[in-house]
């Protein structure tokens, strides 16, 4: 139930749904009710029962009694005065009547509880979606994509498909349920006690099944979510596959996922396919023991009606097990459904690793520089990737880290932008605690260039205004600095030319750049270069790094790099081996340690 209580938050304002829903529902079944309960008096009429004898019209009060009188009266004044013909034309002209009504409010109900299931769905995953993104790095390294993909996709569809569908089966049918019930203690309080007790018998039974059905849903939703990591990583790495001509190995192990996914899903659809002729076959049950206690009941002359009222009781009865049989289905549906929701509210319950303080302060500019002050990091708990770290990045002056891969480099450069929290010691910007400052004013300060460059399927221009409201001058000015307004002239469309997927129409060292143009348009006053030059060839390499001179100039820049030719320029150069700095110092004076490693990797590169 708090699943479900949960999933009409994001209904909001229920309100504007609920409140005109019961207005039309309760209409549409009363009229549908009307229609089953004038059977017995057209069978009166057909079977020459004289009516019930109503000679004064009855004075309005607004309950069923009344409208029950009215129409009795009518039907007596139409027999006595215009004979049974039009008696019957009289009754078949309400049941009409009864029926369009009844249909235009089921209608009206229908677009509203539509409107609030698509609302509700279109809300979670906004919800879903906003929550994932703004999930700290780390959770992403420890989660596959397929899964959170299939969260967001077929988790939703399902909630959207089964409890959403659920919801307003359950609303509908359970006021005409209600309706129905309360017609039949009109007709017969005793038949109807008798029902009441044999009714919940195919409940219990029905319940029996939904059980299990939650069970096979999960299962069929996580090998959902396999299918789809699977396909993200072949289409995501489709280079190698053909490269080490494996496609029958990628081929195997989809196929592999895909039986698997087939089985748990045939075992899930057997179950809940179980329910519908269950109920079926119960509800006959329960129609055949009232057919059989009513039917002793007006042979014997003691059940207070005559033999067309009790045909009246036993059409109108049927009925009730079809509000039944949709209310069991649901709640077969809904457990389906909640493994799916359940799914993504273990997601959305995910503990924010990195959060603003509740006092968190904006920082509006960079005036001193950077410290980092005693850091010590891990990764996984008892086992350190930085040990101790302490070093200065005064503003305006570039700092260089090298050392082996593994060393820290990379994750030094993730938390100056707080994308993890330190274990142990402070990062300071400005003097002040980078944890004291919001994220989102401390990642304005900084410009981040990777070595894989992140590009979207999308145009140049739009890439490279990437989060802002750039003019067309400025995105040309920014891709001149960065050596890109050249090739990207000569591109068929030039700044609106799609680039595929992951910039997949564009070389590496045109990527860089165009990563390049979204840093210098952004203007930060901090720079993080992770290996933005590692991947190039020579010449692309020397457009890139002219774009990147250009780009850290008048900047506080943090540079990592294995290639030293990069960087004999930094104002300082720390070497890092395993997770410790081992040296520091200016490019000449490192060469200077004749058995430093700086001094080696200087010599192996040639440098």
């Amino acid at each position: 139930m708090k699943t479900y209580l949960r999933l009409l938050q994001y209904a909001q304002p229920l309100g504007r749904f609920i409140a005109p829903y019961l207005v039309f529902s309760l209409l549409g079944s009363i009229f549908g009710i009307l229609n089953f309960a004038l059977i017995g008096p057209l069978l009166g009429v057909l079977f020459d029962v004289k009516p019930v004898e109503v000679v004064a019209k009855p004075v309005f009060h607004f309950n069923p009694e009344y409208f029950i009188e009215l129409f009795k009266y009518h039907l007596y004044d139409a027999t006595v005065n215009n004979g049974k013909l039009a008696a019957l034309q009289f009754v078949c002209i309400i049941i009409i009547s009864s029926v369009f009504l009844s249909n235009i409010f089921r209608y009206l109900s229908s677009r509203i509880i539509e409107k609030m299931r698509g609302a509700t769905i279109r809300n979670l995953r906004s919800a879903v979606f906003d929550r994932i993104i703004r999930l700290h790095l780390g959770f992403f390294n420890n989660e596959r994509k397929g899964d959170l993909m299939a969260r967001l996709t077929t988790d939703i569809l399902e909630v959207e498909g089964s409890i959403g569908r659920a919801f307003g089966a359950i609303f509908k049918e359970i006021i005409l349920l209600t309706g129905y019930f309360i017609t039949l203690f009109y007709l017969s309080v005793e038949l109807t006690f008798f029902s009441l007790i044999v009714i919940p018998l195919s409940g219990a039974i029905i319940g029996l099944l939904s059980k299990r059905l939650k069970e096979h849903a999960a299962d069929v939703q996580l090998t959902m979510a396999n299918i789809l990591s699977v396909i993200e990583e072949s289409f995501g790495g489709i280079r190698v596959v053909k490269g080490f001509n494996a496609e029958p190995f990628i081929g195997e192990k989809f196929n592999k996922e895909n039986t698997r996914y087939y089985r748990v899903w045939r075992n899930m659809i057997y179950r809940q396919e179980l329910a519908s002729p269950m109920s079926e076959f119960l509800g006959v049950f329960v129609v055949a023991g009232v057919l059989l206690y009513g039917g002793s009941l007006v042979l014997s002359g003691n059940g207070g009606m005559d033999a067309k009222d009790f045909i009246a009781y036993i059409v109108l009865f049927s009925q009730v097990t079809r509000p039944a049989k949709e209310i069991s289905n649901s709640i077969s549906g809904m457990q389906r459904g909640k493994a799916s929701a359940d799914r993504i509210f273990a997601l959305m319950d995910t503990p924010m690793a990195v959060q603003d303080a509740p006092d968190a302060m904006v920082v509006q500019d960079f005036r001193q520089g950077i410290e980092l002050r005693n850091i010590s990091f891990e990764y996984i708990p008892g086992t350190e990737v930085l040990k101790n770290i302490s070093l200065s990045i005064p503003k305006g002056q570039t700092v260089a880290l090298v050392g082996s891969s593994g060393s820290g480099k990379s994750t030094i450069a993730d938390l100056v932008p707080r994308f993890f929290d330190v274990t142990k010691g402070q990062i300071l910007v400005d003097g002040v605690d980078i944890r004291k400052l919001t994220q989102h004013s401390l990642r304005n300060l900084m410009g981040i260039v990777t070595q894989e460059s992140i590009l979207f399927n999308d145009t140049i221009f739009n890439n490279i205004a990437f989060g802002s409201n750039a003019s067309q001058e400025q995105v040309e000015e920014a891709a001149r600095i960065a050596n890109a307004h050249e090739f990207i002239t000569q591109t068929s469309h030039g700044y609106q030319t799609f680039i595929g997927d992951r910039g997949g129409k564009l070389s590496g060292g045109q990527r860089q750049r165009i990563s390049i143009a979204r840093a210098i348009l952004k203007n930060p006053p901090i720079l993080i270069l992770d290996e933005a030059t590692s991947a190039l060839d020579t010449e692309s390499e020397k457009l890139v790094q002219e774009a990147l001179t250009r780009l850290m100039k008048n900047r506080t820049t943090l540079v990592i790099a294995h290639r030293l030719s990069t960087i004999q320029h930094a104002d300082q150069i720390l070497v890092l081996q395993q997770g410790r700095i081992i040296e520091q110092g200016t490019h000449a004076e490192l060469l200077e340690q004749e058995e430093g490693m700086y001094r080696k990797l200087s010599m192996m590169q040639g440098v």
